[in-house]
């Protein structure tokens, strides 16, 4: 069984125009070949901003781009006919599809409602105010045109816990619904964020609610009958009661499969909260380490003024790393976005062997990094702005020597600053390798193989280095990496 390696397949910013699904079906062949296992699909579900949606303004799970809602039939990224071939052809080449779950909240409400609600204070979300006035919200999601089929769930105000716009009087904040879920508070169980960060945007969903409850689960069971999923990514899990995940992964994999890989996004570098969640959850999943990210792009901004001896420290796959999914870069930190903090191009070779040859986590690829983006937007100054995200030239090269070479036991020689070694020893069946690479000027490192290494010859996989270098009488060899690079060296031949 190789070892797992996920693709992220898609950017915030995607082009329009239905063509991802297609493209999915196209590359899900190559991206086997080089040692993808597993492909993250961006949300499939009709979102409020139709069809240039990304997929985070949920309105109806049930469209997969099959109905006639928000203006458009098909969803930014194809119709679900589409989608479901894409999926079999990911099944077909030997790739798990991992499809992202947007929970927290709605958007795009068919009709208003008049309720009670309570202002929230949006830095302090668990002060409250004591009384409760009457408004107009947009809380009743009808889906006229998908008219039942699939799912007759209304939602109405007893579905949400909060609104974040009322109208009659019109205001824009944070207000919470009044109605007999929680005695008036908000959900426990989220992140402390802000007092309470239960409440997100939109039309907050409220999963005391049983009924809301039964129906997520209805819906898991029914995106399963129509594509094959291996696992689910859970979207803004800092929002959402830990035991709602903790029952909800155990119904999949009781219901759809119980091998179903599925990690959270919750978003917090904290390694006590971490450490919480898990606990709360019952271990069942894995989560973004965001602490590894922050560190790749902290080095990759310091350059040679940075210790990579303490690449690893305050992260989750150093702490747990049965339960860290690694990450260079995502929808959320690439440029131009709420999160931005990407990592310097320079360095993604270095963070990519980081995350990928080492055993540790569960590595996983960003799409602009394997294929590369272009995209304009505006930015926190109010500036448009273009950006072009170049790809990663030894990337694919990197992921298939992860398939190839990552194997055995696991040496780390982290005794200097600048300069970093990882051996993986290999195993009878299978072969390993030594990597190095430095934030500095060129540099060289002596290792120790072992008699079995003796008078073995070794290069670069991935061309860096063009020489050929061969081991002395006792298994020693002296390695070289170009200045800010990596290199990969395996056995010649």
């Amino acid at each position: 069984m190789p070892a797992r390696t996920l693709i992220q397949y898609f950017h915030w910013y995607t082009p329009d125009g239905g063509v991802l699904w297609r493209e999915v079906a196209e590359k899900a062949p190559w991206l086997a070949e080089i040692g993808i296992t597993d492909a993250w699909l961006p949300p499939a579900a009709k979102g409020a901003s139709g069809a240039h949606s990304v997929g985070y303004d949920t309105y109806d799970l049930f469209d997969l781009g099959e109905f006639d809602q928000k203006g458009t039939v098909a969803t930014k990224y194809g119709t679900k006919d589409e989608l479901v071939a894409a999926a079999k052809a990911l099944r077909a080449a030997g790739v798990g599809v991992i499809l992202d779950v947007v929970f927290n909240h709605k958007m795009g409400a068919d009709e208003t409602e008049r309720v009670h609600v309570r202002r929230a204070n949006p830095d302090n979300r668990a002060e409250i105010e004591e009384e409760a006035f009457e408004a107009t919200a947009h809380t009743r999601f009808t889906f006229p045109a998908r008219a039942g089929k699939h799912s007759q769930f209304i939602w109405d105000a007893r579905c949400f816990s909060g609104v974040d716009r009322i109208e009659d009087p019109g205001e824009d904040g944070v207000f919470k619904l009044v109605n007999e879920y929680g005695d008036g508070e908000w959900n426990t169980e989220v992140d402390l964020e802000n007092g309470n960060f239960d409440y997100l945007m939109g039309a907050n969903i409220e999963m005391r609610n049983n009924a809301v409850y039964e129906e997520l689960k209805f819906w898991g069971r029914w995106v399963a009958e129509q594509l094959p999923v291996d696992g689910f990514r859970l979207d803004a899990a800092k929002h959402i009661p830990a035991w709602f995940f903790r029952d909800w992964v155990g119904h999949m994999r009781e219901t759809v499969k119980p091998d179903l890989f599925v990690v959270a996004e919750f978003w917090q570098p904290d390694l006590q909260a971490k450490h919480t969640y898990l606990e709360r959850v019952d271990k069942q999943l894995a989560l973004f380490d965001v602490a590894l990210h922050h560190r790749f792009h902290d080095a990759s901004k310091a350059g040679g003024d940075f210790d990579l001896r303490t690449i690893f420290d305050g992260t989750l796959v150093q702490d747990m790393p049965d339960h860290a999914v690694t990450l260079v870069d995502n929808h959320d930190t690439q440029p131009l976005q709420a999160m931005e903090a990407p990592v310097e191009t320079w360095f993604k070779p270095l963070a990519y062997a980081l995350i990928l040859l080492r055993e540790q986590g569960v590595p996983c690829i960003f799409h602009p990094d394997l294929f590369g983006a272009r995209y304009r937007d505006v930015g926190g100054d109010g500036q448009e702005h273009e950006v072009e995200l170049p790809a990663i030239q030894c990337l694919p090269k990197l992921i298939e020597a992860r398939k190839r070479f990552a194997h055995g036991p696991q040496t780390d020689v982290f005794d200097d600053p600048h300069v970093l070694v990882v051996i993986r020893h290999g195993t009878a069946e299978a072969p390993g390798c030594v990597m190095i690479l430095t934030n500095r000027e060129e540099a060289t490192k002596t290792v120790e193989l072992g008699p079995e290494a003796a008078g073995a010859r070794f290069h670069d996989f991935l061309g860096h280095c063009g020489e050929e270098i061969e081991a002395d009488g006792e298994g020693r060899l002296t390695l070289r990496v170009p200045g800010g690079s990596v290199s990969v060296w395996v056995r010649a031949g």
